[in-house]
């Protein structure tokens, strides 16, 4: 004998404010060098020189810095491209 379980209609809709953007993050820490750091934000993101030094001041002035926006799984690349590097990152969703 089975019993039939009623279907119960479960809303999957997500507040699309809750579904990103999404931000790769760079924080400071007591390890890398400041030079390193640019070099790492040329090298993996393809900033400028300018660029990449005004990121690695904000990490070095502010803590951290975001380095790059957009979907999760995409950040969730980036981030684990910095630890391949040797620096601390995490991803957070955007308050924007």
């Amino acid at each position: 004998m089975s019993i039939a379980l009623p279907q119960e209609d479960i809303d999957l809709h997500l507040d699309a404010t809750s579904a990103g953007p999404w931000q790769a993050v760079v924080w400071n820490d007591p390890v890398n060098l400041m030079s390193y750091v640019s070099y790492v934000f040329r090298t993996y993101f393809g900033y400028t020189a300018e660029r990449a030094q005004q990121l690695m001041l904000a990490v070095h002035h502010e803590g951290h810095a975001v380095v790059a926006e957009g979907a999760r799984e995409q950040m969730e690349l980036h981030v684990q491209a910095m630890h391949d590097y040797g620096l601390w990152a995490t991803v957070r969703e955007s308050a924007a």
